[in-house]
């Protein structure tokens, strides 16, 4: 991440290629990429509300792209494949596959952040980016630049997996004529960005614990860890 001041003009010089669009808002591009920590950053002025947007923008921009690829598949379905794309480590590996961290301003301390906390600066930060995006070439610039790095990746075996959820019930009362049992273990971060930790437990075996942006994206990566463990599900579906 960047911990040097790069101009506007710099990044978006830096993403022209990388996103297909050329920005005619340098500040606001150069907010977008702002974090919390940044020297000089006010209230106001990083990227928190791009985030709130581009979340949105993000989810929509996938639902739409899901429901017309695979026009037979059920809510259910359709619900596991999205999660799939936007939960924080797809979007932090495409954020490394652009080289979004190079160009995210931000205080020196953030270098001592590791695991899921320097993840979710990725993430937050490509979900800004594309509310700048969409902000300043609208819905297509979002979309052309959506379409560009998830729609490959919609594709993959893993993504076609059912609902983790439903699947481990299924399997519960077969194995274990059992229901399985969420429970929240902790709610971390704040109310527009939260990390849910959840874990599972069926009758007697061994619980599983996840962690997720929501708490239903927790207790499907809980349901699919179990169900990778014991072999219902083969590793490819660590994409859920």
């Amino acid at each position: 991440m960047a911990f040097k001041r790069l101009t506007g003009k710099d990044i978006a010089e830096a993403l022209k290629e990388r996103t297909g669009h050329v920005f005619r808002d340098h500040e606001r591009l150069q907010r977008a990429l702002t974090h919390a920590s940044a020297r000089g950053a006010r209230a106001g002025t990083d990227y928190e509300r791009f985030e709130f947007l581009g979340d949105r923008v993000l989810g929509l921009i996938i639902a739409d792209m899901l429901f017309h690829a695979f026009p037979n598949a059920a809510e259910g379905e359709l619900s596991v494949r999205l999660n799939a794309l936007v939960n924080a480590e797809a979007l932090a590996e495409i954020a490394d596959e652009i080289g979004l961290p190079d160009l995210i301003r931000a205080g020196s301390e953030v270098k001592t952040l590791a695991g899921r906390k320097r993840v979710n600066i990725r993430a937050d930060a490509l979900e800004s980016l594309i509310a700048a995006l969409y902000l300043d070439g609208g819905m297509e610039a979002a979309k052309r630049f959506v379409l560009r790095y998830w729609e490959p990746r919609s594709k993959v075996t893993g993504a076609a997996r059912r609902d983790p959820k439903t699947e481990l019930q299924e399997w519960a009362h077969q194995a274990a004529s059992a229901t399985p049992a969420y429970q929240i273990e902790s709610r971390e971060g704040p109310d527009h960005d939260p990390l849910f930790t959840v874990s599972v437990r069926v009758g007697d075996f061994e619980p599983a614990t996840a962690t997720g942006r929501s708490k239903r994206e927790a207790e499907q990566a809980a349901a699919a860890a179990i169900l990778q463990r014991e072999g219902v599900w083969g590793q490819e579906g660590n994409e859920q």
